[in-house]
C-alpha cells in the first residue's frame, strides 16, 4: 500500500488562492501570530488585505504581581501595532477591549463578530478551533465560538438586522490550532517572519516565550520550539514547515 493511500490526508494541502481581504479574530494580542502569522504574512506579502480583531484588551496578561494592568494594555497595543506592521498588515487593526479571561460566548461576541465581518467582508476568516480537546484557556474557547457563531451570523440578512450592514458570506474559514487538521499553509517563506512579529510581543517574554525578548540564547530556543511545532505540523502534509488548519466552508 502506497504512503498517500496510507495518510490520505497528505495529498490535501493545496494552499487556497490568495484571498483580496482576509481577517483574523484573536482572544489576545500575540494570537494571531502564534496560530497563523506565516500565513498573515505570505498572504500580506501578496497583496491580501489583511485586518486584526483582538476581542480582549490583554490586562491579565503579566506574571509581574507590580504591573499596572492599565499599562500593560497600552503596551499590548503598541505591540499588536508593531507586530501588525511586521507582518504587512493593511487593513484594520481592531481593539475590542473587553477585559482579558472574561470572554463569555453569547450573542454580544457573536454580533461583534457579525459585525466586522460584514464590515470589512472578508474571503477568508481565521480564527481559534473551538472543537479542539482540552483548549483550557477560557478566552480561546470564546473566541473560537465567536468566530465560528458570527461568521455564520454575518451570512444571513435575518440575524442582527439593526446593524444596517449587508450579509456577507467569506468562501473559507480557518481554525488555527485545529483538533483535526485537514488544510496545511507552507510558511517555509515566512517563518522568520512570524517569529520577528511574536517577539514583537516583548511584555509576553516570560509568560509565553520563556524570556525571548531579553535573552538571546532563551530567543534561539524559542525560534527552534516554534520552529519544531510547525515542523510538526508540517509532516502531516508533506511539508517542511507549515501552520494547519480546520478548513470549514461557511
Amino acid at each position: 500500500m502506497s504512503e498517500a493511500a496510507i495518510h490520505p490526508e497528505m495529498r490535501r494541502h493545496e494552499p487556497l488562492p490568495v484571498p483580496r481581504r482576509a481577517l483574523t479574530v484573536g482572544a489576545h494580542p500575540d494570537d494571531a501570530e502564534f496560530g497563523a502569522g506565516g500565513t498573515i504574512a505570505l498572504w500580506a506579502a501578496q497583496g491580501c488585505e489583511v485586518s486584526m480583531l483582538v476581542l480582549t484588551d490583554g490586562s491579565k496578561g503579566t506574571w509581574d504581581p507590580d504591573t499596572d494592568p492599565a499599562e500593560l494594555v497600552e503596551q499590548r497595543r503598541a505591540e499588536q501595532r508593531k507586530a501588525a506592521e511586521v507582518l504587512g498588515v493593511t487593513g484594520e487593526l481592531v481593539f475590542c477591549d473587553h477585559p482579558d479571561g472574561e470572554l463569555e460566548a453569547g450573542m454580544q461576541l457573536r454580533e461583534l463578530v457579525c459585525y466586522w465581518v460584514r464590515r470589512l467582508r472578508p474571503d477568508v476568516v481565521l480564527g481559534f478551533d473551538p472543537w479542539r480537546r482540552y483548549m483550557i484557556h477560557p478566552d480561546h474557547r470564546a473566541a473560537g465560538w465567536a468566530t465560528v457563531d458570527g461568521v455564520v451570523a454575518a451570512r444571513d440578512h435575518l440575524f442582527f438586522p439593526d446593524q444596517g450592514l449587508d450579509k456577507h458570506r467569506p468562501e473559507a474559514l480557518l481554525l488555527w490550532f485545529p483538533d483535526q487538521a485537514d488544510h496545511w499553509v507552507d510558511i517555509g517563506r515566512t517563518f522568520d517572519t512570524k517569529i520577528e512579529a511574536l517577539l514583537c510581543h516583548s511584555s509576553q517574554s516570560r509568560t509565553t516565550m520563556g524570556n525571548a525578548a531579553e535573552d538571546p540564547a532563551a530567543r534561539e530556543e524559542f525560534r527552534r520550539r516554534v520552529r519544531e511545532h510547525n515542523a510538526r505540523m508540517g509532516a502531516e502534509a508533506g511539508l517542511a514547515v507549515a501552520e494547519a488548519f480546520k478548513l470549514i466552508r461557511p
